[in-house]
């Protein structure tokens, strides 16, 4: 069932290409958390799981790199933010404690889950994009992984853990916003 288009909605191609381009930010700065994250916790007993996280991140970038080479999609004008932004929250969180880290990590996950769900839901309803459909499913899935994994290590005996997944779920949720659209 085709969802009826409103005024001032982008064309499907450029739905598609927001898609990719925040897509292509979050793996960004995922990468970027995880490695403030091992920046401070690199030699702690979390540091295995860590990397384990971080390396499944690092293959969703470099498949958003390609998709985006291969369909000339620009990335956000925004990445130097990110760049900075998403280590700085990492090492912040993992400077407030292992649980804490694992709390950024559930946070951003639950967020990252809904938003691919969402494109998952576009993409089905617009019948098109097939193979981005299985591709924002198979990494939701392993999002999910990821917030079990912070769950299971500890993230809500963080003393932090309301107020610190609030205000990252926050930023989350504005940094795809701003990175579909700049």
């Amino acid at each position: 069932m085709l969802k009826k288009r409103l005024p001032g909605d982008p064309a499907p191609k450029e739905q598609v290409k927001r898609m990719l381009r925040v897509d292509h930010a979050g793996e960004y700065g995922a990468v970027r958390i995880y490695k403030g994250q091992l920046a401070v916790l690199g030699k702690s007993k979390e540091a295995p799981v860590l990397k384990e996280m971080a390396e499944q991140e690092r293959v969703h970038l470099e498949t958003f790199d390609k998709l985006l080479a291969d369909r000339d999609v620009r990335p956000t004008a925004l990445m130097p933010l990110w760049h900075v932004a998403g280590f700085a929250l990492g090492a912040g969180s993992a400077l407030l404690g292992k649980n804490a880290a694992m709390a950024c990590t559930v946070a951003v996950e639950e967020v990252i889950d809904e938003h691919y769900a969402d494109q998952v839901e576009a993409l089905v309803l617009e019948e098109r994009e097939p193979e981005l459909q299985e591709t924002f499913e198979k990494f939701r899935l392993e999002e999910l992984e990821h917030r079990d994994l912070g769950i299971e290590n500890g993230a809500k005996s963080s003393p932090v853990y309301t107020p610190l997944t609030t205000v990252v779920k926050t930023g989350s949720k504005l940094a795809i916003w701003l990175s579909e659209r700049i």
